[in-house]
């Protein structure tokens, strides 16, 4: 969590980023689970929520890729 104020990494509160941080168990994603709160996303909130998820999700992929790439090609 940026600044670790509790806003989560788009402003919105904890529980809304990637759940990659210390403080976010895997059901915290951000859909309104965990934490005894609710929000509820309208279709389109919850559909670009997910597509900047995959997003993401695609960059760190290809960054794993690349670092098996590096060490691979190290030996």
């Amino acid at each position: 969590m940026p600044n670790l104020d509790k806003t989560g990494p788009t402003g919105m509160g904890p529980g809304t980023g990637r759940g990659m941080g210390p403080c976010c168990g895997r059901m915290g994603r951000g859909y309104g689970w965990g934490m005894g709160m609710r929000r509820f996303f309208t279709k389109k909130e919850e559909s670009e929520l997910l597509k900047e998820e995959a997003s993401a999700l695609e960059e760190e992929l290809e960054a794993i890729k690349e670092r098996i790439s590096e060490i691979e090609n190290q030996k």
